[in-house]
């Protein structure tokens, strides 16, 4: 899933401003409570996190909060911003050579870890060196790296294997390496370098520490009294998992919930949109709607097919139908606010004619196809139902079916006839370089190359591309991509978050890598 950089955006600039407008709303619509005086924030999980809240195993989508609000890393990106921007984290000043193979930097001082250590050069190579002792999906961020010397307690050199133009992304992007206390991962290892402990604890210099980590109940942080930042104004932050979205939206209709921040289904949206006692926010993202489709499996074994199902997919009514007010069309193959809109672009032409006439040639067993998506996702069985009608017109016999995430996730290097014939997915990248895109979607060991579909010219685009960032040659992997009939972007989605009118610094807060997600430290009430 998942899962930054010095990128030109995509388009006009997402909106950063409160809306508000009037109406009743589903569940309820009394008035908001005021706001608290305790400094308890008060959130919620529509599903639990589904992984520990360790950031060398957490690859996942809700949960995020838990670990970007106590863990932090060497670079991070602006908050409130439309496009990413690099910005100083625990690392003060960086340098890059020019082959993008050799990093310097300048650690901050002053800086305490929640077990009450201080924060220092031996903390980077302890951090990156767990990172691939525990082997798990962000692990490649630190696959590359030949060497971590320090210089001092304060300066530190990172030595690649190649030259990597996405590696100052992986160390700011949400998914990226998090220093950790090398002597809390000493005394807490274990026999499997504290994963068990970090659970249920943290090891991280963030503004808030984890004191509740209840799988399938609740989550708890609580700020931390000598963190080298601003002090959060909330001191606590409740997150307990309410996995009916009625029950969710109702405890916020009431006042008992402070924000909503991921994941309404897009009639609640409207009915948010509709609704002066609530404030609500559309924020921009590298979260991107796309439509798979398995080249492994019946008639999409054929490339032709495949194309032909594309071009059969209305993409304007199904944006109109499922992300109105928070979302639009998608031009690029790419997700957006990460490359020029020159490059990668889609060239899918609306013409169900083309699958009506292949459809017609086909024995009856080959028009039955199965349109999948994710059981967690709302708006993608309401994207699927729509697909099913469009397809069902053309000729094909297609019915819908939900599969949860760990199945999805189970068909990357298989051989595609567990999986359904076309899949309905929203994704966004691990960092916002297009190489980790690309490589990650495209490229056949790919993490979310769900069904194993690539090609030549797309894995030699973004080889060439690497060492320098070269939008030309990312966008020609893009171009090929699309070729194979395996990818549609549909739409370029944005966080849709509902708060009470009480809750200030949302947009501040808000990170465009960072889907589902606030920085908790710069929220407040007023």
């Amino acid at each position: 899933m998942k899962k930054l950089t010095m990128l030109l955006a995509i388009g006009a600039t997402a909106a950063l401003t409160l809306t508000a407008c009037g109406g009743s709303n589903s569940g309820g619509g009394s008035t908001p409570n005021a706001a608290p005086t305790d400094k308890v924030l008060k959130l919620s999980f529509l599903q639990d996190p589904g992984q520990p809240p360790d950031p060398d195993i957490y690859y996942a989508g809700q949960g995020l909060l838990l670990t970007t609000n106590t863990y932090e890393g060497l670079l991070q990106y602006k908050s409130g911003t439309d496009k990413p921007e690099l910005e100083p984290l625990l690392a003060t000043e960086w340098t890059a050579s020019p082959d993008n193979k050799v990093f310097n930097f300048k650690l901050r001082q002053g800086v305490k870890f929640h077990d009450g250590t201080p924060f220092t050069s031996a903390a980077v190579k302890a951090s990156f060196d767990r990172r691939a002792a525990v082997n798990q999906g962000p692990a490649y961020m630190v696959s590359d790296v030949e060497s971590v010397t320090t210089q001092g307690d304060y300066d530190v050199t990172v030595t690649l294997k190649a030259p990597n133009s996405a590696f100052l992304d992986y160390l700011a992007c949400p998914y990226g390496p998090r220093m950790m206390s090398p002597e809390g991962l000493q005394k807490n290892a274990g026999s499997d370098h504290a994963q068990a402990y970090l659970t249920s604890h943290d090891l991280g210099t963030g503004p808030y520490t984890l004191t509740a980590a209840e799988v399938g109940s609740k989550y708890q942080l609580t700020a931390f009294g000598d963190y080298w930042g601003a002090k959060p104004y909330f001191e606590k932050v409740e997150l307990p998992v309410i996995t009916d979205v009625s029950a969710q939206q109702l405890q916020f209709n009431n006042g008992q919930l402070a924000a909503i921040l991921h994941d309404l289904p897009s009639s609640a949206v409207q009915s948010y949109l509709d609704n002066k006692s609530f404030a609500n926010y559309s924020l921009p993202t590298m979260m991107s709607n796309f439509v798979y489709i398995n080249p492994k499996k019946g008639m999409m074994t054929d490339v032709k097919n495949r194309n032909a199902v594309m071009q059969a997919i209305n993409v304007d009514e199904l944006v109109k139908q499922t992300y109105f007010g928070r979302g639009q069309k998608a031009e690029q193959i790419y997700p957006p606010n990460m490359m020029a809109a020159e490059f990668g672009k889609q060239s899918v032409t609306h013409d169900p004619s083309v699958l009506t006439g292949l459809a017609a040639s086909l024995p009856a067993d080959q028009k039955a196809v199965t349109i999948g998506y994710d059981s967690s996702n709302p708006d993608n069985q309401l994207i699927s139902n729509l697909i099913q009608t469009q397809l069902a017109a053309a000729g094909l016999n297609a019915k819908v079916q939900a599969y949860p995430t760990s199945e999805i996730y189970g068909w990357v290097g298989g051989d595609g006839q567990a999986a359904p014939e076309i899949m309905t997915y929203l994704g966004w990248p691990d960092a916002p370089s297009p190489y980790t895109w690309g490589h990650i979607s495209w490229d056949a060991d790919g993490g979310l190359n769900f069904f194993g579909c690539s090609a030549p010219p797309i894995t030699d685009a973004l080889a060439k591309g690497l060492p320098t960032g070269s939008d030309a040659d990312f966008g020609t992997a893009g171009e090929e991509a699309v070729k194979t009939g395996c990818w549609l972007n549909v739409a370029d989605v944005n966080d849709f978050m509902v708060t009470q009118p009480w809750l200030k610094g949302v947009e501040q807060a808000h990170v465009v890598t960072d889907p589902n997600s606030l920085r908790l430290a710069a929220l407040s009430a007023g």
